[in-house]
């Protein structure tokens, strides 16, 4: 007996055979995306805490800040004037320390009245009043003081000309960090 297969059931036969071929591989395809993807490793890793980078400061003291250090009215010739300053390096960092002059000398002959700063017993600059401009005063380590002496001197030879002769000036400290440095660590 031939059996007669109708043709909408021809049709279904064939959608049948492809979902029994899909069905599987699809399966097969998920199960090897899932293998891959869970595929282990090994890893290691390290912590490195506490990593901090704190600036210096750079700070000064001055015994007279925002005062004369010298100021003596009917001064006569021959006489001298004597003061003395502390500057300090308050800050953490060592710096270089200057002193700048900005000074009005009226006197009549500018070289009777002569200037000597001192540090001890080493001379930082000796000359004319008001022609200083700027010493450098060297290295100064983080702490430290060093106190200078001024010594003003009009001239025993100053005429009648000098009398009420002013001379003004104002010291300026500048502190200045030293030059920047590599550090390595181990």
């Amino acid at each position: 007996m031939t059996s007669i297969t109708s043709p909408a059931a021809q049709a279904a036969q064939p959608a049948r055979s492809r979902k029994r071929i899909l069905v599987p591989l699809a399966g097969l395809l998920v199960a090897a995306a899932i293998t891959v993807g869970s595929g282990a490793d090994f890893v290691a890793n390290s912590v490195n805490t506490g990593n901090a980078f704190t600036t210096g400061t750079l700070t000064q003291s001055n015994s007279k800040a925002d005062k004369a250090i010298f100021n003596l009215n009917n001064m006569k010739p021959g006489d001298t004037l004597v003061s003395t300053v502390i500057i300090g390096n308050t800050g953490s960092l060592p710096a270089t320390i200057a002193l700048t002059e900005s000074a009005v000398n009226g006197f009549v002959t500018a070289a009777n009245l002569q200037l000597t700063i001192t540090q001890g017993s080493t001379a930082v600059w000796t000359g004319t009043f008001g022609t200083l401009g700027t010493a450098q005063l060297g290295e100064f380590a983080a702490g430290e003081s060093r106190e200078y002496t001024f010594s003003v001197k009009l001239a025993q030879t100053a005429t009648n000309a000098e009398q009420a002769k002013t001379a003004t000036a104002i010291y300026t400290w500048n502190s200045t960090q030293l030059a920047a440095t590599v550090h390595t660590q181990p």
